[in-house]
């Protein structure tokens, strides 16, 4: 189970991280509508987010230092859970911006908020499971001795 919580986590922080890149000021807009960091701060967080969601991505889908990207993912989950729920608690109207556009939504469309928290909590908890089992079959840190035992057998595979 582990195997496929790192590369489900993975594919989505790729995903995310991909469909950003190509617009970085996209992602810019994206976090400055959250209204949660000064300008100062918003401008960089939004131009790294999808590189860093890409390379976090990657170290678990080949799971390498699995454990402590599984513990990014989970701390960028949170992070993004925590922005909708601010974002729904002060009445903000934006698009959560997860998978490229964000910010302001127009006319007529409706925020997703309560979908997109159950889908980062989700992937919140697919965090904490990778980071407390084996890296499961497949990973890297298994043969280059960094992740110990790789889950290949059953009762570490749950």
């Amino acid at each position: 189970m582990t195997t496929g919580a790192r590369l489900l986590l993975g594919g989505v922080l790729i995903a995310a991280g991909a469909l950003k890149i190509g617009n970085p000021v996209d992602s810019v807009v994206a976090v400055k509508a959250y209204q949660l960091l000064p300008e100062p701060i918003a401008v960089p967080v939004g131009y790294t987010l999808p590189i860093l969601e890409i390379v976090v991505g990657l170290l678990l889908v080949v799971g390498l230092l699995t454990r402590v990207a599984a513990v990014i993912a989970g701390l960028l989950m949170f992070a993004f859970v925590f922005g909708i729920a601010w974002a729904w608690a002060n009445g903000l109207r934006i698009d959560c911006g997860c998978f490229g556009g964000g910010g302001q939504l127009g006319t007529g469309q409706e925020p997703t908020y309560l979908l997109d928290i159950l889908r980062d909590f989700g992937l919140v908890l697919l965090g904490a499971w990778t980071v407390r089992f084996p890296p499961g079959r497949f990973a890297l840190d298994g043969p280059l001795g960094l992740g110990g035992d790789t889950g290949d057998n059953e009762e570490n595979e749950r």
